[in-house]
């Protein structure tokens, strides 16, 4: 059985295969050449009291004794006339449902209604240069959805749900970097994630599943309460065993969808509010206590929650070394959201502040039903444009600025490629929304010295935290509460909250559609 051992090291220490293999030797009582292997388990910072350290969990093997290859495998079958089973988007929830699906002898047909990785990027190029907005292939749609062009953050707390861990190893053997089994917040990073998601759709269509681009749904085929496939845009109809829904929460038209088909949905609580940049410098400073950031140190982040007025705010997708992106659907709307590099080393840190929205917030829409929290995303979306002055431009004004209700005469220099707008954002910000972040943003100042600073930007508006809308399924079967064969899943279904979380979800639904299949 292998020695598993916990060490506190400094960074240099820790970045070093001779020294933290001399101090677990040492911890040991045994000499370093008696160690024939080791894995690291777990990899931690840890910041606190004026100090760095590094947590690092080793699990050593010592000459002769075995060594186990805890690795999960995966074994994918040819399913080219195997049933075949329809996903709707190509999103981290739908590709990893195909994954599944072809393990367990099933053949996935995925639908998206963007383009693939590599168009997507050229029309992204064109957002940020030129202000032109493709509605289907942008930050939200197309192949990999949301997080291929995103900070890539892989950690999640829905570890109970399944085995996460598998998800994370089919990341690493499409090429993501191995250290994401053990980090405590890993990542993969933008300029890797593309990569993955090609490699990923390549497995799927060696192995006999099939991935149609520009392939837009707009209607589930229906016989007696059982999905039997789905109608394109174009008219085109494909039919399958089973449907999963896997698309993302920007994909409002699938909800109006299903609605006029009349498939069930409910309301649910989401979050909305601001995206904040600083100088990474600065937060670097401020979280490693003055101490000059070595190459042994990643750009340093944050997380942050305060209770205001009887609601929650706080910091999401916080991107170190990253930058603020367009992520609208909409030529009507402006929504920004943050990715970063996988080695963070951009001049800036930004992450969404955002405040909890519960149904009771919305009384002002509640003539949408259901739909409530989506149009007052859109509402404030649309107020964002209207203020944000050309394009895609964002509005933005000084972070002290904004808690003090002042308007900023010029703006710093912002990692934001389409640019920004000067706008006195709690004025036209609604009260429950810029009021509460008024107040967050003085108690993340006490809570960290020098956090609430004009030299930090806020820009509007973070409001794709998470789906508004739940598409409901029955708890153990996983298939719609009124469709036998529908199985919505992942973030579009309000089912997850990332990249993990939504594959998990669509790997489960894959085992789900299987179990359906053999009754």
């Amino acid at each position: 059985m292998p020695n598993e051992i916990n060490l506190i090291l400094n960074p240099a220490e820790a970045a070093n295969e001779s020294a933290f293999l001399r101090v677990a030797a040492q911890k040991l009582g045994i000499h370093t050449t008696d160690i024939a292997h080791y894995v690291i388990t777990r990899k931690s910072i840890d910041a606190r009291r004026g100090r760095v350290k590094v947590n690092i969990g080793l699990k050593i093997f010592l000459a002769g004794e075995e060594i186990a290859d805890e690795k999960p495998v995966f074994q994918y079958k040819d399913v080219r006339k195997a049933k075949p089973v329809i996903i709707v988007g190509a999103g981290p929830a739908g590709l990893f449902a195909a994954l599944r699906l072809i393990e367990l002898g099933i053949k996935p047909i995925i639908l998206e209604r963007g383009k693939s990785v590599s168009e997507r990027k050229r029309d992204i190029a064109l957002l940020n240069r030129e202000h032109k907005l493709d509605a289907n292939s942008n930050y939200a749609f197309g192949e990999g959805g949301a997080g291929t062009f995103s900070d890539g953050k892989l950690y999640t707390r829905s570890k109970k749900r399944g085995n996460y861990k598998r998800i994370l190893q089919a990341l690493i053997d499409h090429g993501a970097d191995p250290a994401i089994i053990y980090e405590a917040h890993p990542h993969i990073g933008t300029n890797r994630l593309p990569g993955i998601i090609t490699r990923i759709r390549e497995t799927i269509l060696e192995h006999g599943g099939e991935v149609l681009f520009n392939s837009k749904v707009s209607n589930i085929i229906l016989e007696s309460g059982k999905a039997k496939g789905v109608v394109l845009d174009d008219g085109l109809k494909l039919f399958g065993e089973a449907v999963i829904l896997a698309t993302g929460h920007s994909a409002r038209d699938i909800y109006h969808m299903l609605y006029e088909q009349d498939i069930a949905l409910e309301a649910k609580p989401f979050a909305m509010g601001v995206r904040v940049e600083h100088p990474q410098a600065l937060i670097d400073s401020i979280q490693y206590h003055g101490i000059p950031r070595s190459s042994y140190l990643p750009a340093a982040s944050y997380s942050l929650v305060q209770q205001v007025s009887g609601r929650g705010v706080y910091s999401f997708c916080m991107c170190p070394g990253g930058f603020i992106v367009p992520a609208a659907t909409g030529t009507d709307e402006v929504v920004v959201n943050g990715m970063s590099p996988s080695n963070r080393n951009s001049r800036w840190a930004n992450s969404g502040i955002v405040v909890e929205i519960r149904l009771e917030d919305l009384t002002d829409f509640a003539k949408y039903d259901v739909f409530a929290g989506l149009e007052f995303q859109s509402h404030l979306e649309r107020l964002a444009k209207k203020h944000g002055g050309y394009g895609v431009q964002a509005p933005a004004q000084r972070l002290t600025d904004f808690v003090e209700g002042r308007f900023s005469a010029n703006l710093p220099a912002c990692s934001y490629h389409p640019g920004l707008n000067s706008s006195d954002m709690s004025a036209w910000l609604p009260e429950g929304i810029g009021a509460r972040l008024q107040q967050g943003f003085k108690a993340f100042g006490k809570k960290i010295k020098g956090f609430l600073t004009n030299e930090a930007v806020i820009l509007g508006v973070e409001s794709r935290t998470s789906s508004p809308i739940r598409i409901p399924r029955n708890a153990k079967t996983l298939q719609h509460i009124q469709i036998t064969g529908l199985f919505p899943s992942g973030e579009g279904a309000g089912y997850a909250g990332g990249i993990v979380s939504s594959a998990l979800d669509g790997s489960l639904a894959a085992e789900a559609v299987h179990s359906f299949l053999r009754l």
